[in-house]
């Protein structure tokens, strides 16, 4: 790989998830609530770190040639990453809403608190009448 090639596409990989990063920490300081502060986190875990797994993998093809070694592990953490974002944004939304935690007024809708048009919520604690 020339090294030309490999510098210019390990920083637009590097760079461009390290950005996805710092601006979802940044926007996480603007929204209101548990709910909007997960949402806003979702898209740099599910696409700027896998960029940046992009990058570490590009800059390991250039210093030390392919090895299929390395091809595996770089797709098994970006889907590892794809994978844990999507149950922990969902386990973590859960429990903020379980806990109790104020939702602010413009979330709207609120999906995980009401349960869908023509579908019975029935309470399993509930006693029969």
């Amino acid at each position: 790989m020339n090294e030309t090639l490999a510098t210019i596409l390990v920083g637009i990989f590097g760079i461009t998830g390290s950005l996805l990063l710092l601006a979802s920490a940044l926007a996480m300081f603007r929204v209101r609530d548990a709910l909007s502060r997960i949402n806003v986190f979702s898209p740099a875990t599910g696409l700027g770190m896998p960029l940046i797994v992009m990058a570490a993998y590009v800059f390991d093809l250039y210093s030390s040639g392919f090895s299929w070694v390395s091809l595996i592990m770089a797709i098994i953490a970006v889907l590892c990453l794809i994978i844990v974002s999507s149950v922990a944004s969902n386990t973590l939304a859960r429990s903020a809403l379980l806990s109790g935690q104020p939702v602010y007024r413009k979330t709207s809708p609120n999906r995980l608190a009401t349960p869908p048009e023509g579908v019975v919520d029935v309470d399993p604690d509930a006693q029969d009448s």
